[in-house]
């Protein structure tokens, strides 16, 4: 039997071939050699997906889900506390919250007006109030938020979880981001496989419907595309006779073989025909706001794309709001065009997988860069604050109806339990089944791990 070392000898490059033949062979399906392939975790995993929601440009805290009735008193009076420099410096007086917090759920839980339908969802919620970030920059900060590092070119959270598990789907990729259209501040490489094999990377995934255009072949029938692929197979010669790694061929030719099993698998995905109109109703995509429906077919795709077997999906926001969560001015027009966009898609996401039995083997985590600061940027906005803002996560393990950690009584700085990016990567490794400590990859001489030496189980979050 002719190995496929032995056939890349005289087709380095083939990859259309060997992609179509790999569709149909038992042996590729199952090849252990793939870094794809399902990998045993280091103990029992209480999640087997993650959901990462991305709130890209920093969620106001004190407007979300950290209540401060000091700014109501205060209100339009200077900060009677040490201010940090700012991006803009150009900071106002305190400015209370424009929006109410009300109790939620059996555990009483504040939230703000802003998300109504995510308060309904409270007592599946565990809020940190006492996440920092590394950096008030949206680049440095975004790479850390995915990365665990403030400069680029470090594998991101989805390729590190792709690595360390592989994926449970034959026919999608293990990580995947469901891509809103709005690229996320030092680019699309916070989704990038850094020095991580390349398979890891985020495949991104656009979601235009009935179907994804970047995963459909633009031929007119698959014979055509077969056709362009034999031509491919013709005239590669013995390239990979004269490369000095042909690691890098394997690992293009299993790229390429997933790619056209994405082409029949994908869109599929994207056909919600079959969703219930009540599923629909539930996640807003009959809402009168066009961006509450494009929001409410990226959190369904990643309902649907989970139950398939990826391990990690990622969403990203739409532009069409105008900004990212970034409202250095009109807070109120913002902060409540975003909140209107993901509010009932992400309550319905919850309460869509819950119904399912999915919620407790899916872990979602719901966070931005940063935070805001609680006095104004000029008179309507808030400047970044790394030093104290919200986050939360739900289902796979975490304990729901929970508030873990505080910031002071402006909600400044954190002054209890303080996290960082790589407390909420090792809680999420942890709740994965992997041993964050152990996960390394030898590069530059050593051996680096997503949380590089930090990174603790916080056991107050975990049921």
């Amino acid at each position: 039997m002719t190995t496929r070392r032995e056939f890349l000898k005289k087709s380095a490059m083939g990859f259309g071939t060997m992609a179509l033949s790999g569709v149909m062979q038992n042996d590729l399906l199952g090849n252990t050699s793939s870094p794809l392939y399902p990998k045993t975790p280091d103990f029992a995993p209480k999640a087997r997906s993650v959901i990462f929601l991305y709130m890209d440009g920093g969620v106001s805290q004190v407007d979300s889900f950290d209540p401060k009735p000091q700014l109501a008193k205060e209100h339009g009076q200077p900060p009677k506390f040490k201010v940090d420099a700012t991006v803009f410096n150009n900071n106002g007086n305190i400015l209370k919250s424009p929006w109410d917090f009300h109790h939620y759920g059996e555990s009483g839980m504040p939230i703000s007006d802003l998300f109504p339908h995510i308060g309904s969802c409270a007592d599946d919620l565990c809020i940190m109030r006492s996440m920092t970030a590394f950096s008030p920059n949206h680049p440095n900060a975004n790479y850390a938020l995915h990365c665990g590092h403030v400069l680029s070119g470090r594998p991101s959270m989805g390729a590190w979880v792709s690595y360390g598990l592989g994926t449970l789907s034959q026919d999608l990729p293990s990580y995947v981001v469901i891509h809103g259209g709005q690229v996320p501040a030092g680019g699309m490489q916070a989704f990038g496989s850094g020095f991580l094999p390349a398979n890891h990377s985020g495949s991104i995934f656009l979601p235009d419907h009935p179907v994804l255009n970047n995963t459909t072949f633009k031929e007119s029938s698959a014979e055509v595309q077969k056709k362009k692929l034999d031509f491919l197979h013709d005239i590669d010669g013995d390239l990979e006779a004269r490369m000095a790694h042909a690691e890098a061929i394997e690992s293009a030719i299993q790229n390429y073989e997933l790619a056209f099993k994405m082409q029949m698998e994908v869109p599929d995905v994207a056909n919600i025909d079959n969703e219930s109109e009540a599923t629909k109703k539930l996640y807003g995509l009959d809402a009168p706001y066009k961006n509450t429906r494009a929001y409410a077919g990226q959190c369904l795709m990643a309902r649907r794309l989970v139950e398939r077997g990826v391990r990690f999906v990622e969403l990203t926001i739409n532009p069409g709001n105008g900004d990212r969560w970034d409202q250095h001015i009109k807070l109120i027009d913002g902060h409540q065009k975003n909140a209107m966009a993901v509010d009932q898609p992400i309550a319905g996401l919850i309460k869509d997988l819950k119904s399912r039995g999915l919620l407790d083997s899916t872990l979602l985590v719901f966070s931005g860069e940063f935070g805001r600061t609680p006095f104004a940027q000029g008179t309507n906005g808030r400047d970044h604050n790394p030093q104290g803002f919200s986050m939360w996560m739900a289902g796979g393990g975490i304990k729901g109806g929970t508030i873990y950690g505080a910031t002071d009584e402006y909600g400044y700085r954190v002054v209890a339990n303080k996290m960082t990016v790589h407390d909420m990567h090792a809680n999420m490794l942890h709740l994965l089944g992997i041993d964050f400590h152990n996960l390394t990859y030898r590069y530059s001489g050593r051996d680096i791990r997503l949380t590089d030496v930090h990174g603790e189980i916080i056991p107050e979050i975990l049921a």
